[in-house]
């Protein structure tokens, strides 16, 4: 469709309908005065001037309807622009943004999908009440107000891992891979996430000054995690041998087969069935997340756990305000 700006001369399509109506006036006129013997003559000049009121009245129509319509093409243009926007903005960012081409076509898709837009309004949600506490802490609220805010605070974090298990039974491999995330959260992502005793060490910096029993169950907590998660990883490890030793056990393509992957139908049943412990695996990351946090409100007083999830909300925010960064550097 050939785009028309709001800033077309209309003078031409004025000047042409001015020109049309006075020669059909000129014509019907000219008709009345060689006519000059009939008694008619007053009616025919009666006619002729209704006619060209009724001409004048369809072109000014007609010109708003061309009016309205250039207008219309134009705030489309404008929406599309914005649209355009804000899709290179969230790439620019690293979030996946399907296309037309992507459209769902099974039940992982569909639960992939609905992860990733119940997750954007669950950072929105997670966003305000950062803010939030933020604003608590700065007005220096009251014990009893900062354990409120945590509380709905640690409830929703409860609910990101309820999303997540629901997510893994649909597509295991979308929460493994991190693909809601920027391209440097995902390099820094352990089974689906943070690695919960790169986070202690983390607050362990933020959190001073601590008590040497805060130190002491801190330290005990952070060494519990780390070998959780090494015995976590040395399973993803032996998982991966596993299905790779099946993959390649025996003759993938015997003689006289196709070439196709279904002529060794029971070897990919075997791998497939190897692969849903992914969940199981995904499950047990989120738990151990969950269990350090819960343990970490335990050691800390009220303020001191306000000023950790805080500090996890600007670490997070930091690694993301990194990806842009990277993303947009400059390039020789």
């Amino acid at each position: 469709m050939a785009y028309v700006s709001p800033g077309t001369d209309t003078s031409t399509d004025l000047d042409t309908d001015e020109k049309n109506q006075m020669l059909e006036l000129g014509q019907l006129v000219s008709l009345t005065a060689s006519d000059s013997g009939n008694k008619s003559k007053d009616k025919l000049g009666q006619k002729a001037l209704r006619r060209l009121a009724q001409n004048r009245e369809a072109a000014r129509k007609s010109r708003l309807r061309k009016k309205a319509y250039v207008e219309q093409l134009e705030n489309s243009r404008l929406k599309l622009s914005q649209l355009e926007q804000e899709l290179q903005r969230a790439r620019q960012q690293g979030i996946f943004i399907p296309t037309p081409g992507d459209q769902p076509h099974s039940t992982s898709d569909n639960g992939a999908l609905a992860f990733d837009t119940d997750y954007a309004r669950w950072q929105d949600d997670y966003n305000k009440q950062i803010n939030e506490l933020r604003a608590a802490l700065n007005a220096h609220a009251s014990d009893d107000d900062l354990r409120r805010i945590i509380d709905s605070f640690m409830a929703h974090y409860h609910e990101a891992f309820r999303l997540k298990g629901v997510a893994a039974k649909a597509d295991a491999f979308h929460v493994l891979s991190g693909m809601w995330k920027t391209p440097v959260e995902r390099c820094f992502m352990w089974l689906g996430g943070l690695r919960p005793s790169e986070l202690l060490k983390l607050l362990a910096s933020h959190l001073e000054p601590l008590t040497e029993q805060q130190l002491a169950s801190i330290y005990s907590l952070q060494q519990s995690s780390q070998q959780a998660e090494e015995d976590l990883s040395q399973g993803m490890r032996a998982l991966q041998q596993s299905v790779s030793e099946t993959l390649a056990s025996g003759s993938l393509y015997p003689a006289g087969s196709s070439g196709n992957a279904a002529d060794c139908s029971g070897q990919m049943a075997a791998a497939v069935g190897k692969l849903g412990t992914l969940e199981s695996f995904l499950q047990e990351a989120d738990d151990l997340r969950r269990q350090t946090l819960e343990e970490m409100q335990r050691i800390l007083t009220t303020r001191q756990s306000a000023r950790a999830l805080l500090a996890i909300s600007d670490y997070l925010s930091r690694l993301r305000a990194l990806s842009s960064l990277w993303i947009a550097r400059p390039r020789e």
